[in-house]
């Protein structure tokens, strides 16, 4: 495998090392020691899938708070998705900012998202799967949303139809902690 640092302090693309020949490929997706030396957290306790029957469906941006902050290692396995996280950790140089990457069934590419991250995903194709590997179970009373649109992040989506949940429609405004506290 190889990690690709991005703009974002903790969050890594991976691709895949692929070993071809004649047959396709064979390739390693996880491995607990690579992740452990690239400082990522190994841990894996959940797996999901999510499915999509059209594109344009907007899914986010969701995250956990303590004790039940999650990463998660996101791939593309059918169709195409515009896959997006935003740091929410106030101690961090990227606070605030976020960043999008396309994958895909075709690229294989996976995101790694460490926890205190919100994520959120618009597909690109009809008939789109999402496979997400977690290292915490999910805790409905610590589930967050952000809105997909919230001027905070000024989040640059793809055009398109969107189909969003009423949900991830109506999350309120982003407000930092420490703002929340006064």
């Amino acid at each position: 495998m190889f990690f690709l640092e991005t703009a974002l302090t903790g969050a890594f693309i991976i691709e895949l090392d692929k070993h071809e020949d004649e047959r396709g490929f064979f390739a390693r997706s996880w491995c607990q020691r690579e992740f452990l030396a690239h400082g990522l957290n190994p841990r894996l306790v959940q797996c999901n899938i999510s499915f999509n029957r059209r594109r344009g469906t907007l899914r986010g941006m969701h995250y956990q708070v303590a004790p039940h902050e999650e990463a998660k290692l996101v791939r593309c396995t059918r169709g195409a998705i515009y896959d997006v996280i935003i740091d929410l950790r106030p101690e961090s140089p990227t606070f605030t900012q976020w960043l999008a990457v396309e994958l895909s069934a075709e690229n294989y590419r996976m995101l790694y998202i460490p926890e205190g991250f919100a994520h959120g995903f618009q597909t690109l194709e009809d008939n789109t799967e999402v496979f997400y590997q977690m290292s915490e179970f999910y805790a409905p009373e610590c589930a967050r949303g952000i809105r997909w649109n919230d001027p905070a992040f000024a989040i640059v989506w793809p055009p398109a139809e969107r189909i969003i949940s009423p949900r991830d429609q109506h999350y309120p405004d982003f407000v930092p902690e420490k703002e929340r506290a006064r």
